[in-house]
């Protein structure tokens, strides 16, 4: 019996070693990317002549814009402010010399796919970046919180599944990459904002399995998870070492796609990732340290505010 239960201990202690080796050298490619598994600088161009972003009149959407149309894609900008939208157009050509086309869509509606589909017809589209989404106020009791669960619903899952939906089958046809932009809030539950994580969690999740079903086609679907990101839906928090801009954001994201099926997008917010996974969940959810996160929330909002 003696000798049973030190092989048992034995086994244990050895899957816990090599759980922690895998995310040592996980987390060692975000160190060495460049030497991992460097993309050339013709990666992108050669998924197809057209990337298509959602979401893209301000935010993450705009700089996804920006930055692909630098590394010479044409974009489509799905989005539903069109002053925004054409805003954004105008400078991308201006800049770049990519071609522009512009979708006027409100994504918390359900009945705009087929418009969006017809618009898309005979374009070469190699990238799709389901990056679109809606935060509601923090904290926020569920019960408490404003009547637009439905709208969320729609416009943080329903769009990832539909627009992945749309474009994924002509991918199979050549190759393709589907960034879905989800959240550091989705990998695991997120008092106060219990609505959005679980939004953020399904697009985890979808994509997890997805990657599965379609890595063999050629076809890259990556989860992006990141936390704090200085946009129009974060307020414009102060940029730092946590908070990126959305700009340095998805220009360092970008250079994860080689990365994994999943990614925090950045460095610091890797870094971030397991400095949280660290904390027992015990901990995590107890009353003092939810009420300690939140006097720091405060805190950390009024100083991003004032300066």
């Amino acid at each position: 019996m003696g000798e049973i239960q030190d092989q048992l201990f034995i086994l244990v202690g050895a899957l816990v070693c090599l759980n922690y080796l895998l995310k040592c050298v996980k987390f060692s490619r975000y160190f060495l990317l460049h030497l991992w598994n460097p993309l050339p600088k013709s990666f992108f161009r050669s998924m197809g002549e057209w990337a298509v972003i959602t979401g893209a009149g301000d935010g993450i959407g705009k700089a996804y814009s920006y930055e692909l149309a630098k590394r010479g894609l044409n974009v489509v900008m799905i989005s539903r402010t069109l002053e925004k939208l054409q805003a954004v157009a105008k400078g991308i050509e201006q800049t770049t010399g990519s071609h522009v086309k512009i979708i006027q869509a409100d994504f918390t509606k359900d009945d705009i796919y087929e418009n969006i589909k017809e618009n898309l017809q005979g374009l070469e589209i190699g990238i799709l970046v389901n990056n679109v989404g809606m935060f509601h106020s923090f904290p926020c009791i569920f019960h408490s919180g404003p009547n637009e669960v439905q709208n969320m619903i729609h416009c943080n899952i329903s769009s990832v599944v539909k627009m992945t939906q749309l474009l994924l089958r002509d991918m199979e046809k050549r190759k393709g990459l589907v960034l879905n932009i989800s959240s550091g809030a989705g990998r695991f539950p997120w008092p106060l904002c219990s609505v959005y994580s679980s939004a953020k969690a399904f697009v985890y999740t979808f994509s997890r399995a997805l990657q599965v079903e379609y890595k063999e086609k050629g076809i890259i679907i990556q989860v992006v998870t990141p936390y704090s990101i200085s946009t129009p839906m974060t307020k414009y928090l102060k940029p730092n070492i946590i908070t990126k801009t959305a700009d340095g954001f998805v220009k360092e994201s970008l250079n994860f796609v080689a990365a994994g099926d999943e990614t925090y997008g950045c460095l610091a917010h890797e870094i971030l990732a397991h400095l949280l996974h660290l904390i027992p969940s015990w901990i995590f959810y107890s009353d003092t340290f939810q009420n300690l996160f939140l006097t720091y929330w405060e805190n950390y909002l009024n100083r991003s505010s004032s300066k």
